[in-house]
């Protein structure tokens, strides 16, 4: 019964402090009492807190979004990380493009140009696959991790100590409200007595609260080091992604002819023989006036010197003026398609100042 009895006093006492709190809140919103007011040092801080806690939540969750941008599959990789397992291995993007690229080509004939190709191809695809599975672990392990720390550890904690502080803020103002009520010399005794008890627990509460709220600036310098850290890992892995792509470029540059054979290329002028090799790559077989600009990739250049076009398939510059240019499959890598209005002709990227 001593337990029970001392429960039931508990429980009564909290439902007092909790329905007294509740007056004194409700009395501040209607402006009928007074509120201790912090300084504004303190509401800096607050303020700074919250900006550091809204802000590296909208980055923690586009970095999710960046790395992963498949919904299902991050729902699946936070509950296997809630259950402390380890999420399965499966085959990304490019590895199962890689994949399906070096089976079509044992279908097709790996001997045959398109096969031999689909091969190459498929070996990037797949390396460019490996490289971006090492970069996703790098930065989950160097940028997620610490921010997601912050949020679900140091971000809880000082919430928890500003709620409070805002209780004893709350229990403080009561009792300046009932030393203010008081007019009998015991009450007022036994009041100011409260007063000072809930001032030195307010004071306390503020300073506990203040030093966690300070240990923000830490906060940004822990987070700098680990964007730097996040920006390494994608210049790494944007560099490997380009040597890789290089590589297979240059892999493919050694068959020039590849596209010879195909009579529907639209590239191939009439008169040159299908089996010349230049004709695949020499801009002097465009035919202009087939080309079509493409829907997405067109670009605004500023002509720098005057031009005199060679022959019809070239487009005459004038100094300073605007153009819209753009590239076609197998051109030389020195001339671009120029359009201006109606016209339009090969024009060369020497003698122009790209400028979007």
């Amino acid at each position: 019964t001593t337990d029970m009895d001392f429960n039931v006093k508990k429980f009564a006492s909290d439902a007092g402090i909790f329905f007294t709190r509740a007056i004194q809140f409700t009395g501040e919103k209607f402006g009928q009492v007074e509120k201790t007011e912090l300084d504004a040092h303190f509401e800096n801080l607050l303020s700074r807190a919250d900006s550091t806690k809204n802000w590296t939540e909208k980055i923690f969750r586009q970095t999710e979004v960046l790395l992963q941008p498949n919904p299902s599959s991050r729902i699946e990789e936070f509950l296997y990380e809630k259950l402390d397992r380890t999420v399965p291995s499966r085959p990304n993007n490019e590895e199962l493009l890689g994949h399906y690229m070096q089976d079509a080509a044992k279908d097709f004939g790996p001997g045959t140009p398109y096969g031999s190709t689909l091969i190459k191809v498929g070996d990037c695809e797949r390396r460019l696959g490996s490289v971006q599975r090492e970069f996703l672990q790098t930065s989950a392990i160097s940028f997620l991790t610490p921010l997601r720390n912050f949020l679900e550890g140091d971000w809880r904690t000082i919430s928890k100590e500003r709620r409070l502080l805002e209780n004893r803020r709350l229990d403080l103002d009561s009792c300046k409200a009932r030393l203010k009520k008081a007019k009998l010399a015991e009450s007022k005794a036994a009041a100011e007595h409260e007063l000072r008890v809930a001032q030195t627990e307010f004071d306390r509460q503020a300073e506990v609260t203040r030093l966690l709220l300070e240990g923000i600036s830490s906060t940004h310098v822990n987070h700098l080091r680990c964007l730097h850290e996040f920006v390494e890992a994608q210049t790494a892995y944007y560099k490997q992604c380009h040597l890789h792509m290089q590589d297979l470029q240059k892999e493919l540059d050694r068959f020039p002819n590849a596209f010879a054979g195909n009579p529907g290329h639209s590239m191939a002028s009439g008169g040159s023989s299908p089996m010349d090799p230049a004709s695949a790559v020499e801009t002097d077989t465009l035919k202009i006036e087939e080309v079509q600009a493409p829907a997405t990739g067109t670009r605004k250049a500023k002509v720098l010197y005057d031009y005199d076009a060679a022959d019809t398939s070239e487009l005459s510059l004038l100094a300073d003026e605007l153009i819209t240019v753009y590239t076609v499959p197998g051109m030389d890598s020195d001339w671009l398609v120029g359009e201006r209005g109606n016209q339009k002709g090969k024009v060369p990227v020497t003698y122009l100042e790209l400028l979007s």
